[in-house]
C-alpha cells in the first residue's frame, strides 16, 4: 500500500507523512525531493509552478509509487497533490490512498512562516489555494480536519484507514 498525504504548503504533510511512516514501519517518500532543479529555483524565486512544470516531477513520483507496489514494500509520500488531475495520475491502483490534509488559510500560513530552510515560500500560498481542488466524495479521499497534534492525525489516519503496525 502506498499512502499519499496531501494538501497545500505548509500542511504538515512532512510532518505527518514521516510520523505516520515511522508509526507504522513504512518507508518514506518526500515528493519535494523530485522536484526538477527548474522547478525548485522557480518556486524559491516565487513563481509558482505550472501544470506543465510539474509533468517531470508527477512521472517520478508515479514511477517511485509504482515501484514500491510492485517491490510489495508499504510507503507514504507527502505530496502536495492539489488537482484532481495530479491525483488521478498518482492514483495507480486501488492501493493507493489518498489522505488530505485539510485546514483554512490563517491556520496553515502560521504553520508555514514557521517553517525554514525550504524553497517554498510564504508568499506562494495564495497560488496553492488557488490551485487547490478540494476531493470529491467520488475520489475515495479520506479527509483529516487540521487542529490536532500531528501523533493525533496519525492516529486518525491509521484508525480510519484500518492500518496496524507492520513492523
Amino acid at each position: 500500500m502506498v499512502i499519499i498525504i496531501w494538501g497545500v504548503a505548509g500542511a504538515g504533510k512532512t510532518t505527518v507523512g514521516k510520523l505516520l511512516a515511522r508509526e507504522l514501519g513504512w518507508q518514506f517518500y518526500e515528493a519535494d525531493d523530485f522536484h526538477p532543479q527548474a522547478n525548485i529555483d522557480k518556486m524559491r524565486s516565487g513563481l509558482p509552478l505550472t501544470d506543465e512544470d510539474r509533468q517531470p516531477w508527477l512521472n517520478s513520483l508515479r514511477e517511485v509509487i509504482e515501484r514500491s507496489l510492485q517491490a510489495g514494500v508499504n510507503s507514504v509520500l507527502a505530496c502536495s497533490a492539489l488537482k484532481k488531475k495530479y491525483r488521478d495520475r498518482l492514483r495507480v491502483s486501488a492501493e493507493v490512498k489518498f489522505v488530505f490534509l485539510r485546514g483554512d488559510p490563517a491556520r496553515i500560513a502560521k504553520q508555514l512562516e514557521q517553517r525554514r530552510g525550504h524553497f517554498m515560500g510564504p508568499k506562494l500560498l495564495d497560488s496553492q489555494f488557488a490551485d487547490l481542488e478540494e476531493p470529491a466524495s467520488s475520489e475515495d479521499v479520506l479527509t483529516v480536519e487540521l487542529g490536532s497534534s500531528p501523533r493525533e492525525l496519525v492516529e486518525e489516519i491509521t484508525r480510519e484507514l484500518e492500518i496496524k503496525n507492520q513492523e
